[in-house]
């Protein structure tokens, strides 16, 4: 598969060797760990990874790492480890499966968020995706300061029955069971709200993650339910 495309001062492309995937996994360290490090896990080199890179600083902005899957496979990613996803292979023929998206903390410019969307619209056009999932996380493991985007989600964005409960780690949180009172309340991330959007839903539950330091919904997206007037929008990008 090929990707490079430019949107204005960004550039997405595919990691094309091992120097390229090192500067996805410092980026990735920055984001969920804070620092100067490597984030790196054994599903690493099964994923592809996106690089969205500003060509006004020539730094990487923004990555996440990906895969296409069929049948069974779908049950054997890194989302797999915390959720049950094992009923994804027989509902849809091809999936994505999306995680570890950070973009640059020190930039807030949205369109690089745009820019991951659009590479993701063409994965999607190119391999004839039609159920895209991730963990969506949230930084930390407190969940009080998500009380009531938790509480928003438990009660209008649950996952269809025919998926499931989704539940499989023994570390949880139930979305509604999230006391709100006198938290300071956190926005909901970027990407989940762009999720959402487009007709996205959420496990029912968060997964508390102790290494690394979040706690994150399983995030799924079929895409026979885009608002046609939204996937216009997306391939418009380009």
């Amino acid at each position: 598969m090929r990707m490079d495309f430019q949107k204005g001062r960004y550039v997405a492309q595919l990691a094309a060797n091992a120097q390229d995937v090192l500067a996805c996994q410092t980026l990735r360290h920055r984001c969920f760990h804070g620092g100067d490090g490597i984030d790196v896990d054994d599903y690493d080199s099964a994923f592809a990874h996106l690089m969205i890179t500003d060509t006004a600083c020539g730094r990487l902005v923004g990555t996440m790492r990906h895969r296409v899957s069929t049948g069974r496979d779908a049950a054997t990613g890194y989302a797999a480890t915390f959720y049950d996803t094992s009923k994804f292979g027989a509902l849809v023929k091809t999936t994505l499966e999306i995680g570890r998206f950070c973009t640059d903390p020190t930039q807030h410019d949205p369109h690089i968020v745009r820019v991951a969307w659009r590479a993701i619209t063409q994965i999607v056009d190119q391999q004839g995706v039609q159920l895209i999932f991730g963990c969506t996380s949230f930084s930390g493991t407190d969940p009080s300061p998500y009380a009531r985007v938790f509480q928003r989600l438990g009660q209008t964005h649950v996952a269809p029955i025919r998926f499931g409960t989704l539940r499989k780690s023994d570390h949880i949180l139930a979305l509604r069971g999230v006391a709100a009172a006198g938290a300071r309340q956190s926005p909901m991330p970027p990407l989940l709200r762009t999720y959402l959007a487009m007709g996205g839903w959420v496990s029912d539950h968060a997964v508390i993650d102790p290494v690394m330091q979040t706690l994150h919904v399983l995030t799924g997206l079929e895409i026979s339910q885009v608002p046609p007037a939204r996937a216009k929008a997306l391939r418009a990008l380009v």
